[in-house]
């Protein structure tokens, strides 16, 4: 099986992101890792994606009373109900094979501190299902963006990081494209009077300038001097310079501050 085809390594990758790709198959994948720049480079842009998503949801605080009415329903002694209920209803609550809590099938055979224990685990699977909901609510593009943005077309993508291995940069190009998209992560401090500079560094010959001027942050687009095909063919690692702005830009003047790889994904 070929893992590296666009959909499949895509697929791959995302599961192992979001935690759903378990067992024997995980295991497999993060030997690929191990070995292959190309799936490392997938499973980090899906990460970072995600993580992305998450930073940008706005929290969703709950009402004040959902907790305490929730533990009212689970514990009902710790609140004083049960004991308004008499020794009368735990009776028959015993005499019908139970402890008188409508939780207490859930551990067999368990005791009261067997019961208190799952009465806790419902809370708190009741308190995830009650955040997810809110989440959903409050953001209902998340699953859209991840179904239209499922599979990458073949391109030549980077991935770059700081000194501190912090992911900062995403850069990709269509294989045949002449435009390469550049994303910041992580926001770039550039000093009045100075200039940051996206190169490509082939295995062999001078650095390529890919952007003259990076922003501080969002995204921009370069115009590429040849087709991605031609331009990356022996490139495998981007880096960015912080240079003088009045310099011209044909060869990097400082070194790099953020660097990573560069892969063909297809």
């Amino acid at each position: 099986m070929n893992y590296l085809r666009p959909q499949r390594l895509d697929a791959l990758a995302r599961a192992y992101a979001l935690g759903t790709l378990a067992g024997g198959a995980r295991r497999r994948f993060e030997t690929l890792m191990r070995d292959s720049a190309a799936v490392r480079l997938s499973a980090q842009i899906w990460q970072q994606r995600l993580s992305s998503l998450e930073a940008a949801t706005p929290p969703v605080a709950p009402p004040l009373g959902n907790w305490p009415a929730i533990q009212r329903r689970l514990f009902p002694d710790e609140f004083g109900q049960a004991a308004r209920h008499g020794a009368a209803a735990s009776d028959n609550g015993r005499s019908k094979g139970g402890e008188g809590r409508w939780w207490h099938w859930l551990v067999p055979g368990g005791g009261r501190g067997a019961v208190a224990v799952s009465g806790w685990a419902v809370a708190g699977a009741l308190a995830g299902a009650l955040a997810c909901v809110a989440v959903l609510r409050s953001s209902p593009g998340w699953v859209e963006s991840l179904q239209a943005d499922q599979a990458t077309p073949a391109s030549y993508v980077g991935l770059l990081h700081d000194a501190k291995g912090q992911p900062t940069l995403v850069a990709n190009s269509r294989r045949h494209g002449t435009l390469m998209t550049v994303r910041l992560l992580q926001p770039l401090v550039v000093p009045a009077g100075q200039v940051a500079r996206l190169w490509a560094l082939p295995d062999n010959g001078a650095p390529i300038l890919l952007a003259a001027a990076l922003p501080a942050k969002g995204t921009t687009q370069a115009t590429l001097a040849d087709t991605s095909e031609r331009l990356f063919k022996s490139v495998r690692r981007l880096a960015v310079s912080i240079e003088p702005a009045d310099t011209a830009p044909t060869a990097p003047l400082a070194p790099f501050v953020w660097e990573g790889d560069c892969v063909k994904v297809w």
